[in-house]
């Protein structure tokens, strides 16, 4: 059995880390669906791939980490640990003989060390940058990861916006719409949205900021 695992969202300063697993016999169907990253599909596309490749899959698992819990965590340990980690645990419950795994690492072979070391069994690992594009497998792992993670955007986004009457932007703290709705968050509610992670440094910067308008207005 083979099973590839893949991330969304690691980047982003709103919204959790989604970590997907899937495990077939085979990528022979993959490969005939044209299954590739995600990031390379339509998001119709992915959405009509997801439902697909759950009804196909031997297994598949999901992990989701909150913001706050992805906050909690850096304060023992870095992003790509966390990463790891929740490879393992998906691993540890899809048992597969063979794992290709999208490198979170700039190591790649690093990263499938550290993940091998913490497994309850010892399957082989094949760790890649950009696996999710060269392993059909890696490429279904990152559909369901991205498509789960899109979901939940999607919800607590309307929420958020109905709040403002403002876009909540993608979520990533290059992005100018995602920097004003913060910006504006803080300057009206004096904290952070719900869903934020805490430890980004653009939300950290943003909170600085309000605290130092409002001792000058002093």
């Amino acid at each position: 059995m083979i099973c590839g695992i893949d991330e969304a969202g690691r980047g982003p300063v709103l919204g959790s880390l989604v970590v997907a697993g899937v495990i077939f016999e085979d990528d022979s169907e993959l490969i005939r669906l044209k299954v590739k990253d995600s990031k390379k599909l339509l998001p119709k596309k992915r959405e009509i791939l997801a439902k697909r490749i759950k009804e196909i899959a031997n297994n598949y698992e999901i992990l989701i980490i909150s913001a706050s819990d992805i906050d909690d965590m850096r304060m023992i340990m870095t992003l790509n640990e966390i990463e790891v980690n929740a490879f393992v645990k998906i691993i540890d419950k899809l048992r597969p003989d063979l794992c290709y795994v999208d490198s979170a690492d700039v190591n790649d072979t690093r990263f499938g060390k550290n993940i091998l070391e913490r497994l309850s069994f010892k399957p082989e690992i094949v760790s890649k940058h950009k696996a999710d594009d060269i392993y059909p497998i890696v490429g279904a792992a990152s559909i369901l990861a991205k498509t789960t993670r899109d979901e939940q955007v999607r919800k607590f986004a309307m929420d958020l916006e109905k709040k403002l009457n403002l876009p909540l932007g993608s979520g990533y703290p290059a992005d100018p719409i995602t920097k004003k709705f913060l910006k504006t968050w803080i300057e009206v509610y004096g904290t952070l949205p719900p869903h934020t992670r805490h430890s980004w440094k653009t939300a950290q910067r943003l909170l600085e900021q309000r605290k130092t308008r409002k001792l000058d207005d002093y």
